[in-house]
């Protein structure tokens, strides 16, 4: 675990890049209200991380799933949150369908270009083949 409460800290530029978001332009935030937005961040990780964990006990699995979060966000009573959540959730799964599709639609691509290098090799070598017993065969009639 983390040697001290700093190491569970969220990365500063994250959390100022979130708030940046969040607020209109041209209003600023001090450097102490930074602070503490990333330490309730912080905080919030690790209590809906211990929630699903609890989840994921429950089902004897030492990995959390999405299931496990969206279920600490109903018992950490951030029903809001769960509906927009999911929507991310498919989101996220479609696009790395879509990612994982292509790259083996890249691989089947891949693989008969290879096919394809190796027939013409093959053909390659057995026109050479052919080309020797020709001539081989013209200096047998020469002979």
């Amino acid at each position: 675990m983390a040697e001290r409460p700093e190491d569970l800290n969220l990365p500063n530029a994250v959390i100022t890049r979130i708030i940046k978001e969040a607020l209109p332009d041209g209003v600023n935030i001090s450097k102490e209200a930074r602070s503490a937005i990333s330490r309730a961040a912080s905080v919030f990780v690790l209590y809906a991380t211990s929630c699903a964990n609890n989840f994921a006990m429950k089902g004897k699995r030492k990995t959390l799933n999405a299931g496990d979060v969206l279920s600490a966000m109903e018992e950490m009573e951030f029903q809001r949150f769960v509906g927009p959540l999911k929507e991310s959730l498919e989101v996220y799964r479609r696009e790395q369908k879509g990612k994982k599709e292509a790259r083996k639609d890249k691989d089947k691509k891949t693989d008969s270009e290879e096919q394809d290098k190796s027939r013409e090799e093959e053909n390659d070598d057995d026109d050479e083949r052919l080309e020797e017993e020709e001539q081989n065969d013209e200096e047998e009639v020469d002979n």
